[in-house]
């Protein structure tokens, strides 16, 4: 959920490969505003960081999912240069790499960096210095700028779920919390904390009815009150983002948190959305699609013959939507692409 993805390619063979496909796929998204070609590279990383062995070719490549005449073609260049000459051409532009740098502040967005590079600011330190230019969100970032950019491991995810879940149990020991993102899908290291909550008491009837929940407040007030949770961006009746601290004798770095209240009857096809990965979702909103059915983060709707949403299927775990889909149960750890 948060600013920056973890590239999830530790140990991989074709780590170098990702990292310049990602590099194109930021430019894409950042400056051209390319999302198509922003997909199709990320789509490519996604195939090439679950490979055990390294790629030796781009006509190699070509044969996998994802991975087009263009992608191979660049792959091929960079295999037997070890560069690319289209990411050269890239970071000779000074404005390119100012918006690259500033969409890594968390808050900072393609429009907002492109704003704030026309008005001459290009690096963090002109940043700081304008900073009547940000809004809260986006001085949080800078703030924490270093701390965000490391990865998180996921020796330290685990123990803030513990720290999350104890804290969580003594308001009541009804509260379900999972981790999502790519901690539930095994990866070693993650770029944020995305948490989903829920509680029986609270449904999809209840959160309609816009009642007043303070759920989730109350679990953020406890968090802050035992020094975890040390700066908020916002926080509404159903979604908290902020920055949290693992307490402790050792200073821990400062990490990205997001923190969201989910109605009970909603809240496995969250677990899935939120587990990700992306790829693996519009795959399964597809499938959906083509089983005349809808998926989204809410519910698992089938489709009337005129096209539009049924009820709402029940659903009590992840393993149900895949059985009403008719597809095999994916272990988190295998929906990396």
């Amino acid at each position: 959920m948060g600013k920056r993805k973890a590239n999830d390619n530790v140990g991989n063979p074709n780590q170098d490969l990702c990292d310049f496909l990602i590099e194109l796929a930021n430019y894409e998204r950042n400056v051209s505003k390319n999302i198509f070609k922003y997909n199709a590279y990320r789509k490519a990383v996604g195939t090439l960081s679950s490979l055990p062995e390294r790629v030796k070719s781009g006509k190699e490549a070509r044969k996998l999912p994802g991975i087009g005449e263009k992608i191979a073609k660049k792959i091929d260049e960079f295999l037997s240069t070890g560069k690319l000459q289209k990411l050269e051409n890239i970071n000779k532009d000074e404005s390119n790499v100012a918006i690259n740098l500033l969409t890594r502040v968390s808050g900072i967005g393609p429009a907002k960096a492109k704003e704030l590079v026309d008005a001459g600011i290009k690096t963090l330190d002109d940043l700081k210095k304008h900073q009547n230019k940000l809004n809260h969100h986006q001085k949080i970032g800078l703030k924490y700028f270093e701390d965000f950019e490391n990865k998180i491991p996921r020796k330290e995810i685990g123990e803030t779920e513990k720290f999350i879940k104890d804290v969580v149990t003594e308001l009541s020991n009804e509260y379900i919390v999972t981790v999502c993102g790519s901690y539930r899908r095994g990866k070693e290291e993650s770029g944020d904390i995305d948490v989903l909550l829920t509680h029986p008491t609270y449904t999809s009837k209840e959160k309609e009815s816009k009642k007043k929940i303070s759920g989730l407040k109350k679990v953020v007030e406890c968090l802050e009150k035992k020094k975890m949770i040390v700066d908020t961006i916002s926080l509404g009746i159903t979604k908290f983002m902020g920055v949290c601290q693992v307490p402790g004798e050792d200073r821990k770095p400062f990490r990205r948190l997001d923190i969201r209240l989910v109605p009970y009857d909603q809240y496995y096809c969250a677990v899935i959305y939120f587990t990700g990965n992306d790829l693996f979702n519009k795959n399964m909103r597809a499938h959906a699609l083509e089983k005349n059915y809808t998926l989204n983060e809410y519910t698992l709707k089938r489709l009337t013959p005129e096209g539009t949403p049924g009820e709402a299927k029940k659903i009590t775990c992840e393993e149900d939507i895949f059985r009403i889909l008719e597809l095999p149960y994916k272990e988190p750890k295998d929906r990396n692409s």
